[in-house]
């Protein structure tokens, strides 16, 4: 018996690949909503409602998602929960928490720790401002790469790709939306050492963001502050950019990731 060895055999699918990438996509819909039933799994997803069903099924069999017989109703499951906290920990989280206490206690603004997933930021930290008027971001939220300062730090510092076709998606009048114009200020970014996200994403709110780096020097993080712009005018640029950058700082000597 011979095998065809050929360059299009080579190139056919592995199989098993496309199970594997809609289970990963069905693990993803729980990002934004606490609890779905297969048949909304499905419209989300554009899968039969038994093809869901049956991925789903096998989610909870390994504990990656819980279900709720009453109402058929599933959810992240333990097993997710235990390896959420894994990758936390193995990212550093637990180290890192008192320096970023002490940045929210210093500056009496939100505090967030994020990474790159792809053209996005996911949220792995966050702790809220001392004031009651503030902007949160839960963890596991997701902002689009282009608009949030910790996205111009991850790709000023770290690899610049958007696989996003131009324009970018603009979310305000100041949202930069052409490769050109990210290009320019993710070289301000590397000049002074943080990035400023101005009414990019939400109207009335600012973010200051700097970068974490492991021990080889590689950017595997950023740290952000957010803060309404009623407490953040320009004449505070400068006390906050020194926070932010100290803190980082701090968090690359403290944890890092591991090697």
């Amino acid at each position: 018996m011979t095998f065809d060895t050929s360059r299009g055999a080579a190139e056919r699918p592995r199989a098993g690949t496309q199970s594997v990438d809609r289970a990963i996509a069905i693990l993803r819909c729980f990002e934004h909503a606490p609890s779905l039933t297969p048949t909304q799994v499905a419209h989300r997803l554009g899968l039969t409602v038994s093809t869901a069903h049956r991925l789903m099924r096998a989610l909870h069999g390994t504990g990656l998602l819980g279900r709720d017989p009453a109402t058929d109703g599933y959810h992240l499951g333990v097993t997710a929960a235990v390896l959420g906290r894994l990758a936390l920990e193995r990212l550093g989280t637990t180290v890192m928490q008192p320096v970023l206490e002490e940045l929210r206690d210093t500056t009496g603004e939100s505090v967030t720790l994020g990474v790159r997933s792809g053209d996005e930021v996911a949220v792995l930290v966050q702790l809220p401002s001392v004031h009651p008027l503030r902007y949160d971001q839960q963890p596991g939220a997701r902002n689009p790469i282009h608009v949030c300062s910790m996205g111009k730090t991850l790709m000023a510092f770290g690899d610049p790709a958007i696989a996003a076709p131009e324009p970018y998606t603009r979310y305000t009048d100041t949202t930069i939306t052409r490769r050109a114009a990210l290009d320019a200020e993710l070289a301000r970014v590397r000049e002074r050492g943080y990035a400023v996200s101005d009414q990019e994403r939400v109207i009335g709110v600012r973010a200051i963001a700097a970068p974490v780096r492991d021990r080889s020097g590689h950017t595997f993080a950023a740290v952000a502050l957010q803060v309404p712009t009623v407490r953040f005018g320009d004449d505070r640029l400068t006390e906050l950019a020194a926070a932010v950058t100290s803190a980082a700082a701090r968090l690359s000597d403290t944890a890092g990731a591991p090697d």
